[in-house]
């Protein structure tokens, strides 16, 4: 199993994403919520347990380019317009939803919280539906 390895890169994000969610949960007492973090960071004055978590976030690729010498492969087969439209529709869709995939897939699930069950469950209805309609309406035969 190598760096550039998928499975690897799967393994070592899972287990980084959930030891980052349980230490936030130790420490502060309170679920890991993207969104909702993002909704109330401005509003601080102080460095908080939510803008440090949120510049961990965005110091993660950093991180891995210092530690192994190359930049985590990432690949958009999109336009940016395609992705700036996505953000939006997710950012509106994570408030109207009352969380995100981080709030509700990972603390939620792990909690067993039905709210959350049932918001995972749409997550995943909609990414199908609109994955499939993407794939329609542009022809593409590529996943």
């Amino acid at each position: 199993m190598t760096l550039s390895d998928p499975d690897f890169q799967g393994l070592a994000g899972g287990l980084l994403i959930g030891l980052s969610c349980a230490t936030y949960l130790l420490l502060t007492g309170r679920s890991v919520g993207i969104s909702g973090m993002v909704a109330g960071v401005f509003a601080e004055k102080r460095l908080s347990p939510d803008k440090a978590f949120l510049l961990g976030l965005v110091a993660g690729p950093l991180l891995w380019h210092l530690v192994w010498g190359v930049w985590p492969p990432i690949t958009i087969h999109a336009s940016f317009l395609t992705v700036a439209i996505s953000g939006l529709l997710v950012g509106v869709g994570t408030r109207l939803g009352n969380g995100c995939t981080s709030g509700h897939g990972v603390m939620g699930m792990a909690r067993l919280s039905a709210r959350s069950l049932v918001a995972v469950a749409g997550f995943l209805a909609m990414g199908a539906l609109a994955a499939t309609l993407s794939h329609l309406l542009t022809g593409s035969t590529q996943p």
